[in-house]
């Protein structure tokens, strides 16, 4: 039996705890709480503030450069969350199984993501260029110049080509996969291969149910950086052109480089909420208890 904890134990336990708490109040709970405060208020961030209510919210709201923003930020989001991670579970799936040369290919994959932002989005803007960039380059070389186009300046194309250029950028997330995937134990695979299972059925009923936390944890992550993004954005295209490619962090940007901090809090409260209604709809839609389903379906012969 455990015996309880003393009247020192909880002091002790209270002086380890107040300096996280401090910190967390102090770098978290307050700065939120004061862009929600000044997100009702007329502010430049030099002058006194003015009490308007929600007139910024409604001015924002009626702003369809904001309505784009959003708009772009939730596609960015759902393509990382069911595009992007997605992506990199196959590939971890893949790497699992060890096939040759899967230590190169892993870190090919991971590479990517020890360059900075900003220079991945500056190479890829010399491969969108419409003069001497490499796709266009490799378009007229196979025969296809009516599919050159100057990618990151036409209406239709910048925002698929801003999305292209780092949805393949798995590597981060291949590796966290790959890192669950490495601990469940071998039993399974060999009790499965008794029941008749090959290789697809064991990673869909054995490896999928058994790594979706790791995969929850990284959906979670995709989407929450697709809802923040802004460097490659802010230097490949600058939300132009016309708007077509603006998100919520370069808008809040623009509002605050004018001196518009009410309006730029009142977009940065928006997008608070709408990571935790992503945040929320990811739980609930992985609240399915899929190993439970696995287990049945194993028993069942259902992988036979």
């Amino acid at each position: 039996m455990g015996s309880r904890l003393t009247r020192h134990d909880k002091i002790g336990i209270a002086l380890f705890l107040i300096p996280a708490i401090t910190l967390f109040i102090a770098f978290f709970v307050y700065p939120v709480g004061f862009v929600i405060v000044t997100s009702f208020m007329k502010w430049d961030g030099i002058g006194e503030a003015e009490f308007v209510g929600i007139k910024n919210f409604s001015t924002i709201l009626g702003d369809k450069v904001f309505i784009r923003a959003i708009q772009n930020n939730i596609w960015w989001s759902l393509s990382g969350g069911f595009i992007h991670v997605p992506m990199a579970a196959l590939v971890a799936m893949v790497l699992s199984k060890k096939p040759k040369g899967w230590k190169f290919f892993r870190t090919v994959y991971f590479f990517p993501n020890i360059i900075s932002v900003v220079a991945l989005a500056m190479m890829w803007m010399a491969i969108y260029n419409n003069q001497y960039g490499a796709l266009n380059a490799i378009l007229g070389k196979i025969g296809l110049q009516s599919l050159q186009n100057n990618w990151l300046g036409q209406l239709g194309s910048a925002f698929p080509a801003l999305i292209i250029h780092w949805i393949f950028n798995i590597g981060y997330f291949m590796v966290i996969i790959l890192a669950q995937i490495s601990t469940i134990p071998q039993d399974y695979y060999e009790a499965a291969e008794i029941d008749g299972a090959d290789g697809i059925k064991k990673d869909i009923f054995i490896t999928l149910p058994l790594i979706k936390g790791a995969i929850l944890t990284c959906m979670t992550l995709s989407m929450v950086s697709g809802l923040k993004h802004f460097e490659s954005v802010f230097v490949m295209t600058n939300g132009g052109p016309a708007n077509r490619t603006m998100m919520l962090t370069l808008y809040v940007y623009n509002q605050l480089r004018n001196f518009r901090y009410g309006l730029a809090n009142a977009a940065a409260v928006v997008l608070i909420i709408i990571g935790i209604c992503a945040i929320v709809g990811l739980n609930r839609l992985f609240s399915i208890d899929f190993k439970k389903i696995g287990r049945k379906k194993i028993s069942t012969g259902g992988v036979k």
